[in-house]
Parts: structure tokens; C-alpha cells; sequence
């Protein structure tokens, strides 16, 4: 289930949660289950959804920001994330906070190892752990459309709109322009490489 404010996506847990108070909540809700079964389904790559990580502890919240820009498909350790933070012997403080993770999966904490290359805890469970990051190992990050030369990340609202026929993978945006594509300038694949 997802919870949201007006502002974004503030919980993501597997029991009921109340329903949202406001309109605009209901439908960042309701955007947030559209953007996760896509994710779940291998047909998304990003979230689109804004976050609310207002009511998030300071050092939390730091910890959140720099696991949310941890690209799909790739790993990080917990002692990378407690550097970029500027807290390199907070290690265990790190793991700490992923594990209170209000928004699992929309913030990326299953992409974060132990040094050792070991999963690691998780909310749901190693082997949910070890399954989406199975998924986005299998998961191709960029789509190009043939006809229109533009390539977007996986889960863009153009490759809605793509026939299966005109549809290309990229591995990256420097393979994708180097045969005469152009980055999508809604998803800009470009920026998150």
C-alpha cells in the first residue's frame, strides 16, 4: 500500500493503510501503484512520483537522497552512501537508515551492499532483496524509438506510445547518439547517466 501528502509519497508498506485525505494525494497514490507494478514488471526504470520525506529525521533523510540517485541497475556499499554524506565511520548508522526507508523501492535502499559484496538487511527480505536487484540486472535501462530517433529511459510516457516493431535498447546514451538519436527531453536519460 502507498500513503501520500500533498507534497508526495511519504510510505510504502505491503498492509492497509488509511486512504489519503486530499484529492491531490489520491492521485499521487494512485500515480505511486501505476509507477511500482511498471517497476515490478520490468517496465520501469525511474519514478516519476514525488517523494515527502519531510517527517524523515535530518541524517535520514541525507542517507534517502544520495540512495535515490543511485542508478537503476547499479549497486553501491553502505560505506559509499556514509561518504557521500560526509560521515564515513557512520557505516552502521547508513544501514540503519535504509532500513527505516519510508519509500522502498521508489528510494532505491535494495541497491545498497555491504562492503563485502553480502545483500545486506532489507525491509522485505533478502530475498526480495536479491530478486529486484535480479530484475534490474535484466531490465535493458534505455528504449529508442526508430521512427522518431529519441531515446528514453524504461517506463517514459512516450514508450507508451512506441510499436514494439520501432523499438530499440540501448545499454547507454553515448551508444543511442552515436547512431543518431537525441535524448528524450521529458525522462532526460541524458541526466541521469
Amino acid at each position: 500500500e502507498v500513503c501520500a501528502t500533498d507534497v508526495g509519497v511519504c510510505l510504502v508498506r505491503t498492509e492497509r493503510l488509511a486512504p489519503p485525505p486530499s484529492a491531490k494525494a489520491r492521485r499521487l497514490v494512485e500515480q505511486a501503484r501505476v509507477e511500482l507494478a511498471e517497476y515490478l514488471q520490468g517496465k520501469r526504470t525511474f519514478f516519476a512520483v514525488p517523494v515527502d520525506l519531510s517527517r524523515v529525521p535530518a541524517f535520514q533523510r541525507r542517507v534517502l537522497e544520495v540512495a535515490r540517485r543511485i542508478p537503476f541497475g547499479e549497486v553501491r556499499a553502505y560505506a559509499w552512501v556514509a561518504e557521500r554524506i560526509r560521515h564515513p565511520r557512520a557505516v552502521r548508522a547508513v544501514g540503519t537508515a535504509l532500513g527505516r526507508n519510508p519509500v522502498p523501492l521508489i528510494v532505491p535502499c535494495h541497491r545498497v551492499l555491504r562492503s563485502d559484496g553480502g545483500v545486506g538487511g532489507y525491509l522485505f527480505g533478502t530475498r526480495v532483496k536479491d530478486r529486484l536487484l535480479a530484475l534490474e540486472r535484466s531490465t535493458p535501462v534505455l528504449e529508442g524509438c526508430a521512427t522518431t530517433r529519441i531515446v528514453c529511459r524504461v517506463g517514459c510516457v512516450h514508450g507508451r506510445y512506441m510499436r514494439p516493431e520501432n523499438r530499440v535498447v540501448f545499454a547507454s546514451v553515448a551508444d543511442a547518439r552515436s547512431v543518431g538519436y537525441r535524448p528524450c527531453k521529458v525522462c532526460r536519460p541524458a541526466a541521469a547517466a
